[in-house]
């Protein structure tokens, strides 16, 4: 039987960095990465950007270069699949049938794409942007592609249309709400972005319901909406979400739903078990203390480095600020904080001049800032978040008002 000291499943963000804390930390004993895929670690968010576009190469997404692992001993199960965990014997089993004992386990599987239900679905030219391979097989069928429907109006879905625009492909964005990023941001960033996106010849379709995929001899040749409209294309990109891959944690007992919860450590309730990033849920300081799960690069390295420091015996428990970006055209968006549950908002410039900043409060308080080409709002907009700042509202409206004079106010 194969075993380590430490076996982290997930080769993805949060799973490198726990491996690369806990070195850092001072661990000496044996370390393991299982991932299903055969890559290395490699960063995600450039999938839907910089390596769909074609303007970054893999090589270039690797965390880590291979001679970083090996230099320190860290050893990878690649292309192997978690099937079960027995948490009283400490060992899990893959699904080729192998055992493999752990000292401590860290579970940082993330989470399968959200699929289509649709009559359909399963057409050659649907696609799902989580993986390397999902998008190689984008790139491989795009000469052959000239129009292109995209399911879905959140940041994956605007982000890929933002490319395959550039790229020269007619593009369709079909959101089933009545806004794109309804559940992530105010009216005035959704508003913003889906101008943008028309301005540069897409095609944004708001409240409008999927009802199948059209094909013909198996390859999509279109979407078929609830109304009867059918928008032709030759690939559908589809970006509505994850579902948390925690299959094996459930089923060997550990507390969960929509992902597997977690403390302030992130242990499970599972001895010897931790969870990170997309599938942890935990109660998050910045949510008003509800349990949520964070997708983003952020949480998932801040959760690895509390695993690491509790594995090591230190102190401290996950209360990071959170934040996240997202790239489409030359837009830089920039966000800090959670924006779920404001009752106020305020816009910081002009969204016109495309340079602005939407500010969220909460009873007065700044709980977010989506800001969109203004790196100083950013920057500032930490410290007004971390310290729920309630500023006066005319000085915070004002863009030639600093933020950062704004921390110290009541």
């Amino acid at each position: 039987m194969d075993q380590a000291d430490v076996v982290i499943v997930g080769t993805g963000h949060g799973g490198a960095q726990a491996a690369i804390a806990l070195r850092q930390q001072g661990f000496a004993g044996s370390i393991m990465l299982i991932g299903d895929e055969p890559d290395l670690p490699y960063e995600r968010p450039p999938l839907s950007k910089d390596y769909l576009s074609g303007e970054k190469p893999f090589e270039r997404l690797l965390i880590r270069p291979a001679a970083f692992w090996s230099e320190r001993s860290i050893d990878f199960e690649l292309s192997t699949r978690v099937a079960a965990i027995d948490p009283d014997a400490h060992v899990l089993k893959t699904e080729g049938g192998r055992t493999i004992g752990y000292g401590q386990l860290i579970w940082a599987g993330g989470g399968a794409p959200r699929r289509l239900g649709c009559p359909g679905a399963d057409a050659r030219g649907v696609h799902y942007v989580r993986t390397r391979a999902d998008v190689d097989r984008m790139i491989a069928e795009m000469p052959q592609v000239a129009r292109v429907a995209v399911v879905g109006g959140g940041y994956i879905g605007l982000e890929a249309a933002a490319v395959l625009t550039k790229l020269g492909k007619q593009v369709t964005v079909i959101e089933a709400l009545d806004r794109v990023l309804a559940r992530v941001a105010g009216e005035p960033l959704s508003r913003f972005f889906e101008d943008e996106h028309r301005a540069h010849g897409v095609d944004v379709r708001l409240g409008a319901m999927v009802a199948g995929i059209e094909a013909s001899e198996g390859q999509a040749i279109g979407v078929r909406l609830a109304d009867g409209d059918v928008i032709g294309c030759e690939m559908v990109v589809v970006g509505i979400g994850i579902i948390p891959a925690i299959a094996p944690l459930i089923a060997a007992g550990a507390r969960g739903g929509n992902g597997v919860e977690v403390d302030g450590k992130c242990r499970t309730s599972l001895a010897d078990i931790f969870a990170i990033g997309d599938c942890a849920a935990h109660h998050n300081h910045f949510a008003g203390g509800a349990m949520i799960r964070l997708e983003s690069v952020q949480n998932a390295n801040d959760q690895a480095n509390v695993v690491a420091k509790a594995i090591m015996g230190g102190d401290g428990e996950y209360d990071a600020v959170p934040w996240f970006w997202s790239n489409q055209y030359d837009l830089k968006l920039q966000t800090v904080g959670l924006s779920v549950g404001h009752d106020a908002l305020v816009v910081r410039g002009d969204p016109a001049t495309r340079s602005f900043s939407v500010v969220y409060l909460q009873a007065g308080c700044v709980i977010a800032l989506d800001c969109v080409n203004m790196v100083k709002d950013y920057v500032a907009g930490r410290g007004l978040v971390a310290g729920a700042v309630s500023p006066d509202l005319a000085l915070l409206a004002d863009p030639a008002t600093p933020l950062k004079t704004l921390i110290g106010t009541a």
